[in-house]
């Protein structure tokens, strides 16, 4: 369906090294046909006269990529291991409204026949939208977060379903389902190299997630096509000793090897501003993507909820802006949304606008290696784009051209 086209007026377009002032953007067809900078250019640089366009004056507001985000459970009251279309919207909607433009749908460990149900979702979903529903962010594939981990980092994952890799299951879903974007896996154990070895032969991100693994175990990861580390301090080893002998766990190793890119929380709880500036200061935000790692009660105002799916999932408890396990023994994911991260990047860590706003576009569009389409703001990308004011707080967004409900 072609829309009218948008000429964007009088914003400050965040690039990845700078701010550009009273910058304009030109959306026609789903794409950023032109920009530049102070008044709109004569009509046949572009090929469309400003008379033909629905001109919107953003008044010095913030116009930055749309956000990416890697690995979300949910929003908005729903997860998407509901297993229903409906679910997948209501998230897809939830996310949209606060800046995000494209998302993997992660899943947790979990019994085969619910995993079954996601990937029938994911199939249903490639019919593509329907015209009449609301705008919503673009479910750019699956994320398998588990069930090869170690138990004693599951964290809030459900120890019964947590396992070593099995061959037959994993090569079966993998060539049945090529929406498998990425999975997270615990490379320590039986049968884990060969597993990542394997799913980036195949051309999914393999990460490193829930796992004790220590460095020379890392450096045989990176070797058979592990090139991630998720949620970076959550859920994984740190320094140990064995017979006195120190030993850097998956942090050190994320922090020390160029070749291993991260993910984080940015959600003010789950990491303090001093890791995330060390961890800006040893990766850079070339090599971070910024993540909620989301679950149900995103985008809501409750005390309780559900982590998983409405039947199987596990009842948490909503604590100082974050889920936690009714114990209080571990975090179950995050009640952010990705305006949040950007929001505490910048007011709490003190980290730049361009450099916190490339972890949540370019990078993981990078990683996701569609870079030459999302994550920018130049002539021929997606219309993915997220408007922001002073205190970055969402106030438009675009999927594709198309305005987004906020």
């Amino acid at each position: 369906m072609n829309h009218k086209p948008v000429l964007l007026t009088h914003a400050r377009c965040i690039t990845p090294d700078r701010i550009l002032q009273d910058s304009w953007l030109l959306l026609a067809d789903g794409r950023i046909r032109a920009s530049g900078q102070g008044s709109w250019p004569e009509p046949d640089i572009c090929g469309i006269a400003a008379a033909d366009c629905q001109i919107l004056d953003l008044a010095g507001s913030f116009l930055t990529p749309g956000f990416i985000d890697i690995h979300t459970h949910g929003a908005g009251g729903s997860d998407f291991m509901d297993g229903t279309a409906d679910a997948w919207k209501t998230i897809a909607r939830t996310h949209a409204r606060h800046g995000t433009t494209a998302l993997l749908a992660t899943t947790c460990a979990c019994l085969p026949a619910e995993l079954e149900q996601v990937l029938q979702v994911w199939e249903q979903w490639q019919t593509g939208p329907d015209p009449a529903d609301p705008v919503t962010a673009a479910i750019l594939g699956l994320h398998l977060e588990g069930p090869y981990f170690a138990q004693e980092q599951r964290g809030a994952q459900d120890p019964l379903y947590i396992r070593n890799p099995d061959p037959a299951e994993y090569r079966s879903l993998i060539e049945r389902c090529p929406g498998i974007r990425r999975w997270s896996t615990a490379p320590e154990l039986p049968g884990a190299l060969e597993f990542g070895a394997y799913a980036a032969s195949r051309g999914i991100l393999v990460s490193i997630a829930h796992s004790n693994a220590i460095y020379a175990e890392v450096l045989a990861a990176l070797d058979n096509g592990y090139s991630l580390a998720t949620h970076l301090y959550s859920g994984m080893s740190g320094v140990t000793r064995l017979k006195g002998f120190r030993r850097g766990g998956v942090i050190e190793s994320a922090l020390l090897l160029d070749s291993l890119d991260v993910e984080i929380i940015a959600d003010g709880c789950h990491l303090p501003p001093e890791l995330l500036r060390l961890i800006y200061k040893c990766k850079g935000p070339g090599h971070i993507a910024l993540i909620t790692d989301s679950m149900r009660a995103a985008g809501q105002d409750v005390s309780t909820s559900i982590m998983g799916s409405l039947k199987q999932g596990q009842t948490v408890l909503i604590r100082d802006g974050v889920a936690c396990l009714p114990d209080l023994s571990a975090f179950a994911g995050s009640i952010a949304t990705t305006d949040r991260l950007l929001q505490t990047l910048y007011f709490m860590a003190g980290i730049s606008l361009p450099d916190a706003v490339a972890m949540l576009t370019y990078t993981p569009a990078r990683l996701l290696r569609i870079q030459d389409r999302k994550g920018g703001l130049k002539s021929g990308m997606d219309a993915d784009l997220a408007v922001l004011d002073q205190d970055l707080q969402v106030i438009q967004a675009f999927v594709g051209g198309r305005p987004v409900i906020c």
